[in-house]
């Protein structure tokens, strides 16, 4: 009798260990194609505001770009360095936002992995060739070609990207719960006004 319930425990934990990694596999596959059609997407948006619009405008689509990037980077630690337990008592309490709350945490390495990953790479190739587009509107306007503005572009780019990545990892350890509950209060707001639902409903049923 112990042989078989061993042999059942380890079928279990064998079953388990392959929907883990069916899991893994389908979200790898998903976030690659969300990746493909956010990055095509996003890429055209920004290109054709960029060619289209005078070089004021161009320069600050380029500083909103590097600003999303930084904003979904802090999102993505605050998730992954807050944990649950908080957001449970003030999911009890009826509080907006928490439910989601719960839900962000639970899925910290995706939602960390789109945030940072995704959207961060997306937004830090995009800028790249914003920055480009930028310089080539210089040169045709002011009729200039010089090897230092696209050093000097480059590494305003850099070092306004680091550098606001750098404040906002503090301000995420700091302020994690604070962020997380924010953007739930987000994610609800987006649910109830436009049906829009982040998670699946298993997950929703386990924050509950």
């Amino acid at each position: 009798m112990e042989s078989d319930s061993k042999k059942d425990i380890i079928k279990k934990r064998k079953m388990q260990k392959g929907k883990k990694r069916l899991s893994s596999t389908k979200w790898v596959i998903l976030i690659t194609i969300w990746t493909f059609f956010l990055g095509t997407s996003m890429s055209f948006i920004s290109e054709t505001l960029l060619r289209n619009t005078d070089l004021t405008i161009a320069f600050l689509v380029l500083v909103f770009i590097i600003f999303v990037g930084i904003i979904f980077d802090l999102i993505g630690i605050a998730v992954a360095s807050s944990r649950e337990k908080p957001f449970h008592s003030m999911a009890s309490n009826k509080l907006i936002g928490a439910n989601y709350a719960v839900k962000l945490v639970r899925n910290a390495g995706p939602v960390s992995n789109f945030c940072n990953d995704v959207i961060g790479d997306i937004c830090g190739i995009i800028s790249g060739a914003a920055a480009a587009i930028i310089i080539l509107q210089i040169r045709s306007l002011y009729q200039i070609n010089l090897p230092s503005l696209s050093i000097l572009l480059s590494g305003f780019v850099a070092s306004l990207t680091v550098g606001g990545k750098a404040i906002g990892k503090e301000i995420a350890l700091k302020k994690s719960k604070e962020i997380v509950l924010f953007v739930g209060v987000i994610l609800h707001h987006l649910h109830k006004y436009l049906g829009f639902n982040l998670f699946h409903r298993k997950n929703s049923r386990k924050a509950r």
